[in-house]
């Protein structure tokens, strides 16, 4: 059984605490707290036994090593049954040969579905859309994206995404758009008068000053 969510009005937003929920899943009891310590990407599907969500599951299991890299968990929901998930990922393991090695929460009673906005107001049934939370060590989430029910989401944009946080956080940095692990960061802004007027390497300025990760002169490669 699902112990209720907290509940607030409306989805939560970016540097909201992740709503609290305990819930069986495929590989036991979780419960977001569980989690603290560590990144978490939680992410919704719409339905078990559905083709897009099943493209998904199978990027997601073949990516997990590369977000457990990452010091990130993974923990799917959508609000089909304990049962139907297990024959769902059996089904998954015996037509593709791949074996999904993260929980699966059951979600029947859409307590958290609701909770964290998985649910469109305007949706004709009770199929979740394809929401993904990234969640940081404390417990709060840091990323959120939505996608509709027919389009599956790129795997290896949500690595990146995982990976930039964590740079950032590490580092007291930003990343460019397109930026990947390894790639120069954006550097905090020196505004001091020995900084402002030295010029920069051409296509740059005070503003928009790039290089390596601080302390690692080829770039931080996690």
């Amino acid at each position: 059984m699902t112990d209720q969510p907290i509940i607030r009005q409306g989805p939560p937003l970016l540097h909201d605490p992740a709503p609290e929920f305990r819930a069986r899943t495929t590989m036991g009891d979780r419960a977001i707290a569980d989690y603290r310590g560590r990144w978490l990407l939680l992410f919704s599907h719409p339905a078990d036994f559905t083709p897009v969500c099943t493209s998904e599951f199978i990027a997601f299991a073949r990516a997990a090593d590369r977000f457990a890299a990452l010091d990130c968990d993974l923990l799917a929901l959508s609000v089909d049954s304990l049962f139907s998930h297990v024959a769902w990922i059996r089904s998954i393991h015996d037509q593709f040969g791949v074996k999904i090695p993260f929980p699966i929460v059951e979600d029947p009673s859409m307590a958290i579905a609701r909770a964290y906005g998985m649910i469109a107001p305007n949706a004709p049934d009770a199929s979740m859309v394809r929401a993904a939370f990234v969640i940081d060590p404390m417990g709060i989430i840091r990323a959120i994206s939505w996608y509709p029910m027919t389009t599956g989401r790129n795997v290896a944009e949500l690595l990146r995404l995982v990976a930039a946080l964590r740079a950032a956080d590490a580092h007291d940095v930003a990343t460019p758009e397109g930026w990947m692990p390894g790639d120069d960061v954006i550097l905090p802004v020196d505004i001091s008068p020995d900084t402002l007027f030295d010029r920069q390497a051409p296509g740059t300025d005070w503003y928009f000053r790039t290089g390596p990760l601080p302390d690692s002169p080829t770039g931080d490669r996690r």
